[in-house]
């Protein structure tokens, strides 16, 4: 979905005051790109100030979700599963007039959170940021969405580079359970009063999204239904290379599968995590393959035990999985 560009606004005239615009400290906030720059010059702030803060985070964090509650499950929301929602559970009280925070994987028009007409808050995950941190970007999206006016959406912009963290809003023991839809009408309470561009929104949307069941027998493992065949895809949270060494052990032993006509094919490498896929014939659900991945997970907690050095024909299984190994981010 192409993201909606917000509007211009007029230019303002030109201030002398930029000093006292910028604050009695000097700080001049940070606005949007095409906003007036608040110090004053008449310039656009991408143009100004903006120039400096758009180098302010330019590290990238390689794991943004790292110590959050299920980091796997928000991998898999951000990288792998059209639509789902998570309630997001803050460290301090919600604020007044705003009864729930919901995580979303999409949003309507690409918008990067939404305040509800009754005040809940949406905030999108799925969408483009503007600095090398995820979890800054969106905590900063957060932020603004909880006092925004009823109603109305959430704009993107650069976080400040001091700005806070995800891990630092939200309370590391709430639980992190995601709800997987077959489509986006959860975007629309009240469908028949959606505006237009909404619903055009929500079509396109539910047109594209792939069918998609979250496992319960194992954490932050997804199963997907594509034309050809279905998949597994399976956020692990063990460190790479002993995970990949882990894989080619079973590999080699010919007990990597999920059952007859199922195959190891590879995997993703994810905001620091690494991401296994089972590719699975047509008519396997995600019922059929419950079973199949809980035995899998006891057989590589196994060969996640052991340190043995590899053999000839583990490291050369090793060579294949990491050569069908593909980077999202």
């Amino acid at each position: 979905m192409a993201k909606k560009r917000p509007q211009t606004k007029a230019k303002q005239p030109q201030r002398q005051d930029g000093a006292r615009a910028a604050g009695a400290d000097g700080h001049v906030p940070v606005v949007g790109a095409r906003e007036p720059c608040p110090c004053g010059s008449g310039r656009r702030y991408k143009a100004c100030h903006g120039r400096a803060a758009s180098h302010a985070v330019t590290e990238l964090i390689h794991r943004p979700f790292e110590g959050l509650p299920s980091e796997g499950d928000w991998i898999a929301l951000r990288e792998l599963v059209p639509a789902a929602t998570v309630e997001l559970h803050l460290k301090e009280a919600l604020p007044e007039g705003v009864p729930s925070v919901t995580l979303a994987t999409v949003l309507p028009m690409a918008w990067p959170a939404l305040r509800r007409e009754d005040g809940s808050v949406l905030i999108g995950l799925q969408n483009d940021t503007a600095s090398g941190d995820i979890s800054r970007d969106l905590a900063d999206t957060l932020q603004r969405a909880l006092t925004a006016e009823p109603g109305t959406p959430v704009q993107g912009r650069r976080a400040p580079g001091d700005g806070v963290r995800l891990q630092d809003l939200l309370d590391p023991e709430g639980a992190f359970e995601p709800v997987v839809h077959a489509g986006f009408e959860f975007w629309v309470p009240d469908a028949q009063n959606a505006a237009t561009e909404v619903t055009a929104s929500l079509e396109r949307a539910n047109a594209a999204a792939i069918p998609t069941v979250k496992l319960a027998g194992v954490d932050a493992a997804y199963w997907c239904e594509t034309p050809d065949k279905n998949h597994l895809r399976w956020v692990m949270p063990h460190p790479e290379e002993q995970l990949l060494d882990a894989l080619a052990r079973l590999h080699a032993e010919g007990r990597s599968s999920l059952g007859e006509g199922t195959r190891l094919v590879g995997s993703f490498r994810a905001h620091g995590l690494t991401v296994p896929v089972w590719d699975l014939p047509t008519g396997v659900s995600a019922e059929d393959i419950e079973k199949p991945a809980s035995e899998f997970a006891e057989r590589l907690a196994a060969a996640l035990a052991t340190d043995a050095p590899l053999t000839a024909d583990e490291r050369r299984a090793r060579g294949g999985l990491t050569n069908r190994q593909v980077t999202l981010s």
